[in-house]
């Protein structure tokens, strides 16, 4: 019998450590079985009519479903959990990904009943304990918002305190605005961790707090919410994400999750992630002031830029029409009036007397795509938008309306427009602003027992929206910008991208530190390249571009120097699709000019890849050490040094031991790409 058992051990442990997995590790699809099975406290909470949820849910009815999947590899299913005596019902929905260990949901709350519900408040989409066989620290890997600063997405690790917890929430109704980004990864001692993505365009929170040497706390869910449901109406709240990873660091998860939001958090075209554009905003050089691109613009001028690009041969695969092409906008106004006129969404005949169609004929003429800017969430006072009040709601200290998208008939109004307008105009690609807080608007428009109603259905509004877009234009690409990038979460990167993901300009540095902290979650994202040079160009690359050059003389550059550059970019933006590796740590580079910046991109498929290091301005060392990351020990890999076009062949081993990389000047950068050339 002894013999038995021990030989019975011997095989479970042989095949934990085949399958390469121990004790403690998470399965997702094991996870929601538990967690989601009848009689069991699933992993959400809320009060209802002042009592915790934990206390009343095993006694509710329970219905559990498989739905149908429309996308490969994922399992969709749907938990049910209702109430007889009052009516409301909470569903569910559930997806697990097959590919990924992975997991996601979000909650609908529904009063079927013809009274109002007792108050629903505390709204947790996820309120659980994660629990590991290995004691140790937990580490809470997490980054600021976007603020138009240099620190714009800057990346944090906290070692976790037994009992303290880190709260996270953005500082408006934005949901990446300065204080918080609803993406984190929680590191755990068992060599294993958790991504966590939060899907809310809104006000949400995350709590994070170790409970003991081996477990650690995760609730989260929108921040404001103290609510009443009246007969027949319902809300959804926010997705939450789970990505439970394996590997000997943070890294692992990092590039887990963007293989994964590639996968399935990423518009695609004909079945495929796109290529996204390198892009041109149309300029203006040689007016007078005040004129600027924002009020003087003309057809014709767009038109002769189209042509002047066409003429260096280096026409771009997207030009941008911004703010500024609508009725009452002018140099005459101030600011160009591009602001005080948002809510008049017709072409402005003085300087655009044909439309923009002779501006989209000619993009497509010479190869290109065009996109439109709008903001149609902020409604000025005076625009033809606000004469329709019912449409808009209101803030005291403001005559300004934020349009409402959780009006049925406001949505769906706006759907058709905007459907007509990009039709007529023939406009391939749209730029969605939003540049105030909505969370004045959303507060003042409650009542005290419907608190956070109207961020719950704009928000809803806004996916129903975009969503419709996308199904009556299947090749459009949706550019998020809000600010620059404030509006960066699951549900806007599922259905987006950020083409200009912070209002900061000209920094260099502050580019560098834009590309080293958004790759550790989103591989697509872009900045704007206002000046040119190997130094500033490489520190704004991304996986999208978009130039803001002078092509008209005024950058004292040569046509060559401008054709370099954008092969560059065309050549280097595939690998920004790739698994990323910071080569610096981030409390060393964050707003010092002092430091070195540093990152590896590599491929393993192709293997191959390209590290990218700069020197700035105020650092005194020449050189640098870096350890790369992902390649084969054993293997022979060729590195290219770009700029001095000198070879060197190098192991895996030596180069994952550390290689030594100079740049005498200051600021400088080196660009170095390598391939496998013997395995």
């Amino acid at each position: 019998m002894k013999r038995l058992v021990l030989i019975t051990l011997l095989f479970v442990l042989y095949a934990v450590i085949i399958n390469g997995q121990p004790s403690d590790n998470i399965n997702a699809k094991e996870w929601l079985k538990e967690k989601f099975a009848e009689g069991k406290i699933p992993p959400f909470s809320f009060v209802y009519g002042g009592k915790a949820s934990d206390s009343f849910i095993t006694g509710w009815n329970y219905k559990a479903e498989k739905l149908k999947s429309t996308e490969e590899n994922t399992e969709n299913f749907l938990y049910t959990y209702s109430d007889k005596q009052s009516g409301l019902v909470v569903k569910c929905f559930v997806t697990c990904y097959n590919d990924f260990n992975a997991a996601e949901y979000v909650l609908r709350f529904i009063n079927t009943s013809s009274q109002n519900t007792p108050i629903i408040e505390k709204a947790s989409v996820i309120n659980n304990v994660f629990s590991y066989n290995t004691a140790g620290t937990f580490i809470l890997h997490h980054s600021l918002g976007s603020n138009a600063a240099v620190n714009d997405f800057q990346p944090f690790e906290d070692e976790l305190q037994i009992g303290k917890n880190i709260y996270m929430t953005p500082s408006s109704g934005r949901s990446s605005d300065e204080t918080a980004f609803p993406f984190f990864n929680i590191e755990t001692p068992a060599q294993k961790g958790i991504v966590v993505a939060v899907g809310w365009t809104g006000k949400w929170f995350a709590d994070v707090v170790q409970k003991d040497e081996k477990s650690i706390s995760l609730t989260s869910g929108m921040e404001n919410m103290h609510l009443t449901l009246y007969p027949d109406e319902e809300i959804r709240t926010p997705k939450i994400c789970l990505l439970f990873w394996n590997g000997k660091d943070a890294m692992a998860g990092h590039n887990q999750f963007r293989r994964f939001i590639l996968a399935h958090h990423t518009r695609k075209i004909d079945g495929k992630v796109p290529v996204l554009p390198l892009s041109v905003a149309f300029e203006l050089d040689g007016a007078p002031w005040p004129c600027s691109v924002h009020s003087c613009l003309t057809e014709t001028s767009a038109l002769a830029h189209i042509k002047r690009y066409q003429q260096f041969k280096f026409t771009p695969e997207l030009f941008w029409i911004d703010a500024g092409w609508y009725t009452g906008c002018g140099w005459d106004k101030e600011d160009g009036g591009w602001g005080q006129n948002v809510g008049n969404w017709t072409v402005d005949k003085e300087r655009f007397p044909n439309g923009l169609k002779p501006i989209s004929d000619a993009a497509h003429a010479a190869g290109a795509k065009l996109m439109v800017w709008f903001e149609p969430e902020r409604v000025h006072k005076g625009t033809k938008l606000y004469e329709r009040q019912e449409w808009l709601l209101s803030e005291p200290s403001s005559s300004t309306r934020l349009f409402n998208l959780g009006d049925k008939e406001a949505r769906l109004w706006l759907t058709d427009y905007m459907t007509d307008f990009f039709k007529k105009e023939g406009v391939d690609y749209y730029r969605q602003d939003f540049n105030f807080d909505p969370m004045p608007y959303w507060k003042n428009n409650d009542t005290p027992d419907r608190i956070g109603i109207s961020e719950a259905k704009h928000i809803e509004g806004l996916y129903a929206f975009w969503d419709s877009l996308l199904v009556r234009f299947p090749d459009m690409i949706i550019d998020n910008c809000a600010s620059g990038g404030r509006r960066l979460d699951l549900e806007t990167t599922s259905r987006s991208s950020p083409f200009w993901r912070t209002d900061l300009e000209q920094s260099a540095t502050g580019a560098q530190c834009h590309t080293y902290g958004l790759n550790l979650y989103l591989p697509l994202h872009g900045t704007g390249l206002s000046r040119t040079g190997n130094y500033f160009v490489r520190s704004c690359l991304s996986s999208i571009g978009v130039i803001n050059w002078s092509v008209n003389g005024s950058n004292n550059e040569t046509i060559y120097t401008y054709q370099k550059h954008i092969a560059d970019f065309k050549r280097l933006r595939q690998y920004y699709y790739a698994d990323y590796y910071p080569l610096t740590p981030p409390e060393l580079h964050y707003m010092h000019e002092t430091f070195w910046l540093a990152y590896q991109l590599n491929r393993p498929e192709q293997k191959d890849g390209i590290v990218l290091a700069f020197r700035r301005e105020k650092c005194h060392d020449e050189s640098i050490q870096v350890t790369l990351k992902g390649l084969a020990a054993g293997s022979k890999y060729e590195l290219v040094y770009e700029d001095l076009g000198i070879k060197i062949t190098k192991s895996g081993k030596e180069l994952m031991d550390g290689i030594n990389i100079e740049i005498p000047e200051k600021p400088g950068s080196v660009l170095i790409s390598y391939k496998m050339i013997e395995n």
